[in-house]
């Protein structure tokens, strides 16, 4: 993947993405319906389902690795910091992704 010069990047570009039929977004779709049911009807918030709702293809990504080794290395200071776009929109520069794959190199 070539990288723009500047700019931002999501984690779904920069760690591998694995492939989601449209079978398997359909239950995810349906757990999830089902999950804020219960919870509504329990009067609790319902919680976030983090499972993929949408079929995509698969991606390789920039740096191989999972979500939960990725933040865990942002905690740890061993990568580099996000910048919050927006309330539900995270991203990091393309500048410290470069940076952090030269160094890995």
């Amino acid at each position: 993947m070539n990288l723009p010069e500047t700019g931002f990047l999501r984690l779904a570009q920069i760690l591998p993405q694995r492939e989601v039929t449209e079978a398997e977004a359909q239950r995810n779709r349906e757990a999830a319906a089902a999950l804020r049911a219960e919870a509504l009807a329990k009067g609790v918030k319902p919680k976030n389902d983090n499972r993929p709702c949408r079929a995509r293809s698969a991606t390789p990504g920039l740096i191989p690795g999972s979500p939960t080794w990725w933040w865990r290395g942002v905690r740890e200071g061993r990568f580099p910091q996000p910048v919050k776009l927006g309330p539900r929109v995270t991203a990091w520069r393309v500048e410290d992704i470069r940076a952090l794959i030269d160094s890995i190199a």
